[in-house]
C-alpha cells in the first residue's frame, strides 16, 4: 500500500465521519435521544447520544470500497463487516429502548463466533520460544475475549473523549507495529478505523457535544479485537502487542469488575467506580483524565508494545510488566471501590 493512498483514505474517512456525526447530533437532539444526567452520570447536561453511528457507517462504507479495490482480505472484510454491524445494531436498539443484558450478550457471542469462523479461529500464538496452536479451544477463548473487549469499551466509555481516543491510539499503533513486523494485512482497515474515530472525536472531545452511545462503544471494542486477531494470523506475537496497547482500558475494567464481583454486586448495572471515573470526579475535568490516559499510552504502553514486537520471546512477560504498575495505580486511585467510600 502506498502511503499517499492511506493518507487520502484517512482524510476522506475523517471528514465524512465528522460530517455524519454532526447530522447524528442534530437528529438525536431533535428526536429526544439524549443522555440525561442521573446519580451515576459523569456529565451535568443532557447530551445527544448515538454518535457512534457515524463511525459505523464510515467504516462499513470504507471497508466496501477498499474491498472492491482488492486492498483487504475477503475474510477480514466479512469478519469486520458482518459481526460489526450486528454489534452496532443491537447497541443502536439499546440506545433507544434498553434491552435485556442476555439479548445483548447473545448478539455479542454470535458476532464473536462469526468473526472467528471467517478468520479460521484463534491463530497460533507465540509463548516464549514456542508457537502454540489453540485448535478448537481457540473458538471458546477467542469468543470470550471478543465479547469481553466489546463490553470493556462500553464500560470505559464514561467520560468525554476517552473511548474514541483510546481506539485511535490502539488502531494507529497496532497498524504501525504491524508494518514494522512485516505483517501489514490489517494496516489499511486500522487506519480507516482510526480516521473514522477521529472525525467523531472532534465532536466528543471535552466538553462533549455528543456521546458514542452503545451503538458506538461496543462497535469500537469489536473492531479493535478483530483487528488484533487478524494481525495475529500474520504475526503470532501480535495479540500480545495489541493487548499491551490496550492496557489502560483492560486493567481498569478488569480490576473494577473483579472487586465488584467479590462484593456480589450486579456487575452489569451502571456505576461510577472505574479508576478513570474516580479521577474525573477528583480532578473535576474529563479532559485532564483523557489526556492522562493518552500520556500513559504513549510514554509507557507504546514502548512496552514496541519491545514486545521486536523481542517476541519476551512478549508474554512484557504484558505482565506493562500491566503491573497500571494495576497498582488503578487500585490506588480506587478502581472498583464502593462509590459511597471516600
Amino acid at each position: 500500500m502506498q502511503p499517499s493512498l492511506g493518507v487520502l483514505i484517512g482524510a476522506l474517512a475523517l471528514a465524512a465521519s465528522a460530517i455524519l456525526t454532526q447530522f447524528a447530533r442534530r437528529f438525536a437532539a431533535g428526536s429526544g435521544v439524549l443522555d440525561v444526567p442521573n446519580a451515576r452520570s459523569s456529565h451535568r447536561e443532557p447530551t445527544p447520544r448515538g454518535g457512534g453511528i457515524a463511525i459505523v457507517l464510515v467504516m462499513t462504507a470504507g471497508l466496501i470500497v477498499i474491498a472492491l479495490c482488492g486492498l483487504i482480505r475477503p475474510q477480514l472484510l466479512w469478519a469486520l463487516g458482518g459481526g460489526g454491524l450486528a454489534v452496532a445494531l443491537v447497541g443502536f436498539a439499546d440506545d433507544r429502548r434498553s434491552l435485556p443484558a442476555t439479548t445483548r450478550l447473545a448478539v455479542h457471542f454470535a458476532a464473536a463466533l462469526w468473526a472467528l469462523a471467517w478468520l479460521g479461529g484463534l491463530p497460533t500464538l507465540r509463548l516464549g520460544d514456542h508457537l502454540v496452536s489453540p485448535g478448537w479451544a481457540g473458538y471458546l477463548f477467542g469468543a470470550l475475549g471478543i465479547v469481553w473487549a466489546v463490553n470493556l469499551f462500553n464500560f470505559m466509555d464514561g467520560i468525554d473523549g476517552i473511548a474514541a481516543s483510546e481506539a485511535i491510539f490502539m488502531a494507529l499503533a497496532g497498524a504501525l507495529l504491524g508494518l514494522d513486523a512485516g505483517a501489514g494485512g490489517t494496516t489499511l482497515p486500522a487506519l480507516l478505523f482510526a480516521a473514522a474515530c477521529g472525525g467523531f472525536l472532534l465532536w466528543n472531545w471535552p466538553p462533549a457535544r455528543i456521546f458514542l452511545g452503545d451503538v458506538g462503544s461496543g462497535y469500537l471494542g469489536y473492531v479493535i479485537v478483530v483487528l488484533a486477531v487478524a494481525a495475529t494470523a500474520d504475526n503470532p506475537v501480535a495479540l500480545w502487542v495489541w493487548l499491551i496497547l490496550g492496557g489502560a482500558f483492560f486493567v481498569d475494567a478488569t480490576v473494577t469488575l473483579v472487586r465488584r464481583t467479590l462484593r456480589n454486586e450486579r456487575v452489569h448495572e451502571a456505576h461510577r467506580s472505574h479508576a478513570y471515573q474516580w479521577l474525573a470526579r477528583r480532578w473535576g475535568s474529563h479532559a485532564r483524565v483523557t489526556l492522562t490516559v493518552a500520556i500513559v499510552n504513549l510514554l509507557w504502553l507504546l514502548p512496552c508494545a514496541v519491545l514486545a514486537a521486536r523481542r517476541p520471546g519476551l512478549a508474554g512477560i512484557l504484558v505482565l510488566i506493562a500491566f503491573a504498575p497500571l494495576t497498582l495505580l488503578a487500585l490506588a486511585v480506587g478502581a472498583g471501590r464502593r462509590e459511597l467510600e471516600s
